[in-house]
């Protein structure tokens, strides 16, 4: 049944059906202020932006960039990761998290991931690791925050570092500990489809001081004042993210726990939709985990079928998409270094597909959502 209107896969807790919103309203009025001021490049939203994070997530520091892959270049870049190392990236993941590593100038080695978290499989992380290894990038992928305990024992044991891609989980805990305090440094993303958006942007977190003001510095041409000046200590670049988008993080940091409540308000009901549905398997999450839904991804148990949900779906005026990529069967990786057998993250590539999860959804376009895939799988099983 095509919908009456179309079902968005997301949209920012902006409007309502185009309609502007309260929070909407709000944002264009911290814009107006950041206009007045004439101060539209890095200032003091972002500093007051930074502050409120950092205190949310429990980290000592974060540091906002104009987006998450530059996040992780930066992170890379200032722990001395570059030519003739190795960094372990998940096979399954956006091709930026790997982007990165290539950008910094170390070798990624894509690792498997789990077939039922979409994370990468912990189990194999130390078959990848060699002399040559210097980093781990766990994602946290579609807002299933990792167990990070067992990586960081082979940090420990293997003098390592960790750097987070937590593009997708600003908000998520595991047992207790909330994504970007559990990484040496963590990178998040405001990507209009995450949890909270600048439209572009991104921001670092960290504990440790030393590599925060290297993070600050980097980011800004490689300056530091010194005695009243600015110095420029090392090669950087311009990686800054705009008063005027600091202003719009602000105010949706404010509304951060009510976004991750719906969202996960319409997950629980997609879940009791779907248990009627053979052959569609809800995304798991791990006892411990607080999940908060940035993709809700089901895995499509019938060969052949999700390719199907995802045109016709389309055609009913409902958007769905691809959980995310296999790297290794993308042209920009077929020779990346790949360690051990890539089978989950090609299975997720075929098979997982991305439900809408916009949060001016109600009860009733859920209800057509899973009637049409149900409807579409009886015909495709003829």
């Amino acid at each position: 049944m095509k919908a009456s209107r179309r079902i968005r896969l997301i949209e920012p807790v902006l409007s309502n059906n185009g309609k502007l919103t309260p929070l909407g309203e709000k944002v264009l009025c911290e814009i107006e202020e950041v206009l007045k001021s004439g101060w539209l490049t890095e200032g003091d939203k972002n500093r007051e932006f930074e502050e409120k994070f950092a205190e949310y997530v429990g980290a000592k520091h974060a540091i906002t960039v104009c987006n998450c892959t530059v996040a992780l270049e930066l992170a890379l870049r200032v722990l001395g990761i570059g030519p003739g190392d190795e960094v372990i990236v998940p096979d399954f993941t956006h091709p930026a998290t790997a982007q990165a590593v290539m950008w910094a100038g170390a070798e990624p080695v894509l690792v498997d991931v789990d077939l039922y978290t979409y994370n990468v499989d912990i189990g194999k992380l130390e078959d990848a690791i060699t002399e040559r290894t210097k980093c781990i990038i766990p994602v946290s992928w579609g807002g299933n925050p990792i167990n990070m305990k067992p990586i960081r024992k082979l940090k420990d044991e293997y003098g390592l570092y960790i750097v987070e891609d937590a593009a997708c989980s600003i908000g998520a805990e595991y047992d207790g500990e909330k994504t970007g305090s559990m990484a040496d440094i963590t990178c998040f993303s405001f990507h209009p489809r995450k949890i909270i958006t600048t439209g572009e942007g991104g921001m670092i977190t960290t504990d440790n001081d030393e590599w925060a003001e290297k993070l600050r510095s980097l980011k800004k041409f490689g300056e530091r004042p010194v005695d009243g000046k600015l110095e420029f200590i090392a090669c950087g670049t311009n990686f800054k993210m705009s008063n005027i988008l600091a202003a719009v993080g602000l105010v949706q940091l404010e509304a951060i726990d009510e976004i991750i409540d719906r969202r996960i308000e319409l997950a629980e009901s997609y879940n009791q939709l779907l248990a009627e549905i053979e052959g569609i398997r809800p995304p798991m999450r791990d006892e411990k985990a607080k999940h908060v839904y940035q993709t809700y991804a089901v895995y499509v148990e019938i060969e052949g079928a999700r390719d199907v949900l995802l045109r016709e779906l389309r055609a009913q005026g409902i958007e769905v998409q691809i959980g995310t990529y296999a790297l290794h069967l993308q042209p920009a990786f077929r020779d990346v270094k790949r360690a051990g057998n890539l089978k989950n993250s090609k299975l997720l590539y075929e098979n997982l597909l991305a439900l809408p999860m916009s949060h001016n959804m109600t009860k009733e376009d859920q209800e057509l959502v899973i009637s049409n895939i149900k409807d579409i799988l009886e015909r495709f099983r003829g």
